[in-house]
């Protein structure tokens, strides 16, 4: 399966075999448990705090599967890299993880070419990419294999518009919806696996799950495309959609120009309106997860909330012009776990909270529906 999307996707002309490695990924000790926990701290603050709240098995998957998502995600943003090297790359890996291969080869290759824009923490991780490639190894086969569809249709949709991107933003928001779904949405359905897995009584929950899973990405992912507007722009590119602005009547290819003025605010909010429906989405998503599971629910939630307070942020300052000055802060981050633990097993309760911290936020836009038939395979569709 991911060997076919990673050929359907790459192009390049350049051979990948000389990157596959001919070592198994070997016996996993402590110390690679220790080094993705501490991993996780480096690259993300919101998942070094949420992942440690799920039960130790799932913990282990989800955090293996999130840094395989930033190890795809370092190639690609990576200025050192041309286009073919980076779908060498990513082919490379999907192999890799397809074969049960340590990895070594890939890693110092792939070191070698990463400029210092990547962070420390994420070269550090290219590095010790063949612990991350164990921990894989050693998962149960049905967790292995959604981590491994979900690194294969995130590089697919990385290649895809890796070569479209711009300054000038994507076409329209069902081109931010795809591509959203490629890097984030794909991610809610990955959980979606690892969740029936851990639990037979969430497994029965699954029709209602799959509806929502690709809302419960797409909603962190669109707000960190609207909170991350100028760096992104920094870096040459632009995710916004370039019709739901000129509807409003401003041309994002003058961007930073005029991005304070009244028609860059209400494109800005048509796109708030979008990222709350699908964090309203979001919440359904995660009600759905039974109240025994409080580490499952907290995972979720705090996620959901730190993403809401963000947006709201970001329609309260429409004119922001670093993401620094909407981001929520950690005196709030504090506030929102606990009061999100003190009704953690309560759905009404949570439900107050989210339209509390939706407050001011312009009237959610629902997507659901077209979300969930973007995946490539059917997926939704599973039993």
């Amino acid at each position: 399966m991911a060997q076919d999307l990673a050929k359907s996707s790459y192009n390049s002309s350049v051979d990948a075999a000389a990157l596959r490695s001919n070592v198994s990924v070997g016996v996993l000790s402590d110390d690679d448990e220790a080094f993705q926990l501490e991993s996780l701290a480096g690259v993300s603050r919101t998942f070094a705090l949420t992942i440690p709240q799920l039960p130790p098995g799932l913990r282990r998957a989800v955090a293996n599967g999130y840094l395989l998502c930033r190890i795809a995600d370092t190639i690609e943003d990576d200025p050192a890299l041309g286009r073919d090297e980076k779908g060498m790359f990513l082919e490379a890996l999907l192999a890799e993880l397809e074969e049960r291969r340590d990895g070594q080869r890939l890693a110092d290759a792939l070191s070698a070419r990463l400029s210092n824009v990547s962070l420390p923490t994420e070269r550090r991780l290219i590095q010790e990419m063949p612990r991350v490639l164990r921990i894989t190894g050693s998962l149960d086969e049905p967790q292995r294999r959604s981590l491994i569809r979900c690194a294969a249709i995130m590089g697919r949709g990385m290649a895809e518009f890796g070569q479209r991107s711009s300054r000038a933003g994507l076409e329209s928001l069902e081109s931010l919806e795809r591509y959203c779904y490629h890097v984030a949405g794909v991610v809610g359905e990955m959980l979606t696996d690892l969740f029936c897995h851990h639990s037979p009584r969430i497994a029965r929950r699954r029709p209602k799950l799959a509806a929502l899973a690709v809302s419960f990405g797409q909603g962190l992912q669109m707000t960190n495309i609207l909170k991350d507007i100028w760096a992104d722009l920094e870096r040459g590119v632009c995710w916004l959609p370039r019709q739901v602005f000129a509807e409003c009547g401003y041309d994002l290819s003058s961007l930073p120009a005029g991005h304070d003025g009244p028609e860059f605010a209400e494109g800005l909010r048509r796109l708030v309106a979008v990222a709350h429906g699908n964090l309203r989405d979001a919440l359904h998503f995660t009600l759905t997860i039974p109240r025994s599971e409080a580490g499952i629910r907290r995972f979720l939630m705090w996620a959901v909330g730190l993403a809401v307070l963000t947006l709201g942020n970001i329609s309260a300052n429409p004119g922001f012009s670093h993401g620094a000055e909407v981001k929520v802060p950690r005196s709030t981050v504090r506030r929102v776990i606990a009061m999100t633990n003190a009704c953690i097993r309560s759905n009404m309760a949570l439900g107050v909270l989210f339209r509390r911290w939706a407050r001011g936020l312009p009237e959610p836009l629902s997507c659901g529906s077209r979300l969930a038939g973007l995946s490539p395979d059917g997926w939704a569709a599973r039993g």
